[in-house]
């Protein structure tokens, strides 16, 4: 049994963040049911590639496991109904429509919490209901964009970059997720739900340490560093005879035992590289120091010497790579699910351990006759919600 077994959600969420968030809480036990509008959520097209015996995408596969599958169309009022119906036995509610969408159905938080005064209602969009940017839609690479992620990413010199990965919706994703787990042990105290105002614009803000702490304390605008960091070094990529590396020597202490292993002792006398301080106002001259000693070296050889002697390293590996590596498979990261690969679940609870094995994504509107069943609804009564499309399955 998972942490939250016998914890009930209601997912109206679509494309990334609330499907992520709602992933996770699958994984840990809840049932998860995924209700999707009458054109399915998007991401079952956002293709190649797209799996052969379900037709979806593999963007929509890597973020709806556990979860059941219904659809309904809440334009008309008898799926609206059936909404009602599922939120009263619910223990939490995400969404992602923006902010006005569930109002103009009778379904906001200032309505529902009154009929279900015990739910915790999750509403995830780009800017929220109110200020400035209030109500405008919100994705992943414009809010990088206008929140400064993109700002500091990419080479020394060059224009801010995209991250490669969607860090905005994910991050969304898991604030929501901790929100939504906070939620709920309050409501042991209060026995009251409340509302969650989740945006990709404050979680993307809330992205940008140490920039904006170096910002704050020193008034220089932050730049891109490519993949240098910006406080410490050497804190960076290097060249070797092999695979690239990473080094992260974040101290004196490591800084030296670097030196040791890599035979440089003769750096730790140079005033230049004396103390963290000194090196990195001098980063240039120690890049180009270390660069030789690197070059005898292959990367995976030289990270595992590192790491032996606690510095901090890592061969540059690909996505296959990581996917294949020993470590990745032996903490369960790289997990197959009825016959489809996907990600692991990171958080690896002792007592109560989560299953993301436990059901494979749904296809489109698969258990929206088994979720109708549960609410009460007669055989006669799913026939014709299905025959007017209210609900589709």
């Amino acid at each position: 049994m998972g942490a939250l077994d016998g914890v009930k959600v209601v997912d109206l969420t679509r494309v990334l963040g609330g499907p992520f968030a709602t992933q996770w809480l699958g994984d840990h036990g809840a049932d998860v049911i995924k209700i999707e509008p009458p054109q399915g959520d998007e991401t079952r097209f956002w293709g190649p590639p797209f799996e052969e015996d379900s037709g979806a995408a593999s963007y929509f596969l890597g973020v709806n496991r556990n979860k059941r599958g219904m659809a309904l169309d809440l334009r008309q009022p008898e799926a609206r109904e059936v909404l009602r119906r599922l939120l009263a036995e619910a223990d939490i509610l995400v969404e992602n429509f923006k902010p006005g969408g569930m109002e103009k159905w009778g379904l906001g938080y200032d309505t529902l919490k009154h009929e279900f005064p015990r739910l915790i209602h999750c509403r995830i969009s780009g800017f929220g209901g109110d200020g400035p940017l209030g109500g405008l839609p919100g994705y992943d690479a414009v809010v990088q964009a206008q929140s400064g992620l993109m700002s500091v990413n990419g080479d020394v010199g060059g224009e801010g970059l995209r991250l490669g990965i969607p860090l905005v919706d994910i991050g969304t994703g898991l604030s929501a997720m901790i929100g939504i787990t906070m939620a709920l042990y309050e409501r042991e105290k209060s026995g009251l739900g409340q509302f969650i105002d989740m945006t990709l614009y404050d979680v993307a803000v809330s992205l940008l340490h140490p920039h904006a702490a170096n910002w704050f304390l020193g008034g220089k605008t932050p730049a891109p560093t490519g993949n240098a960091h910006p406080n410490i070094t050497p804190y960076d990529v290097f060249p070797t005879k092999g695979a690239k590396i990473y080094i992260a020597a974040g101290n004196d202490g490591q800084f030296a035992r670097m030196c040791a292993v890599i035979g440089a002792e003769d750096l730790l006398q140079d005033p230049r590289f004396s103390d963290h301080p000194a090196r990195n106002g001098h980063r240039a001259e120690l890049r180009a120091a270390l660069i030789p000693y690197f070059a005898e070296w292959d990367g995976k050889e030289l990270a595992e010497a590192l790491m032996a002697k606690a510095v901090p390293a890592g061969p540059v590996l690909d996505v296959p790579a990581v996917m294949n590596d020993p470590h990745t498979v032996h903490r369960e990261m790289a997990i197959e699910v009825d016959g489809l690969r996907m990600l692991g679940n990171p958080v690896k609870m002792g007592r109560t351990p989560s299953d993301p094995k436990r059901l494979r994504p749904p296809s489109f509107g698969q258990d929206t006759r088994a979720v109708l069943a549960e609410a009460g609804y007669s055989q006669a009564e799913i026939d014709a919600l299905i025959q007017s499309g209210a609900a589709i399955g």
